[in-house]
């Protein structure tokens, strides 16, 4: 079975109504990204940082997979596809795909201040000053903020080299080190784009340009794998 390698970013959950950061009427508007999404921020103000991810993870209750999320569940059928994900909701797990890697932290977990490796699945949608780890520390949300490394870059670039197929979609490719996984693609290896927008990539690669939303992206997409690798 052949390698589907798809990297995801926030407009594929967009349509979901999780608000991105980015777009007119997104989370800038409202916040400083590094008040919010930053060591230094969450050193300053605490109680903000707190507030504005359990502001996410009410929203995110309310919000459901939507036909792109359940369009790449649906491809297992024929093809192996590992989704790297800069989104930190878990809405392509609700679809139903079974390999998703985490760039950025999930929404629904958190994890000691103290000890890295203590992450726990948050019961319900509230994190309070005061919710500790066994080893007493606070618990901070389990979220790759800005100035922060990304644990797992590693692991994507691996699977990325791995794909016989590679897909972006819902992602401007415009953030760091997620939008170099493009690099990683094996010479040969057809990209496919999907997005309304116009999105800046390496033109020496064999690009398909899908320039719809995810939601009737994916469907598109799923023909073109189709009737490439007679899957």
């Amino acid at each position: 079975m052949k390698k589907l390698v798809v990297l995801t970013g926030s407009g594929i959950s967009a349509e979901s109504g999780i608000r991105t950061f980015r777009e007119m009427g997104g989370l800038w508007e409202e916040y400083d990204v590094h008040e919010v999404a930053s060591p230094q921020g969450w050193a300053n103000d605490m109680d903000l940082v707190l507030r504005f991810y359990n502001e996410r993870r009410k929203q995110l209750l309310e919000a459901k997979p939507n036909a792109g999320h359940v369009g790449l569940a649906g491809l297992e059928e024929n093809f192996d596809v590992e989704i790297i994900t800069q989104n930190i909701d878990d809405l392509h797990e609700r679809a139903g795909s079974s390999k998703v890697l985490h760039l950025h932290g999930e929404l629904k977990k958190v994890r000691s201040t103290k000890d890295p490796t203590l992450v726990y699945e948050l019961d319900g949608w509230e994190l309070k000053r005061g919710d500790t780890c066994e080893k007493g520390s606070q618990l901070r949300p389990h979220i790759v903020w800005f100035g922060e490394a990304v644990p797992l870059i590693e692991d994507a670039f691996e699977i990325t080299q791995q794909a016989d197929a590679f897909a972006v979609i819902g992602t401007s490719l415009l953030v760091y080190p997620a939008a170099g996984l493009v690099d990683y693609v094996p010479p040969g290896v057809p990209i496919y784009l999907v997005d309304p927008n116009e999105i800046p990539i390496p033109r020496y690669r064999e690009v398909d340009f899908i320039m719809e939303k995810a939601s009737t992206g994916v469907p598109i997409l799923k023909e073109k794998l189709l009737k490439r690798f007679n899957a």
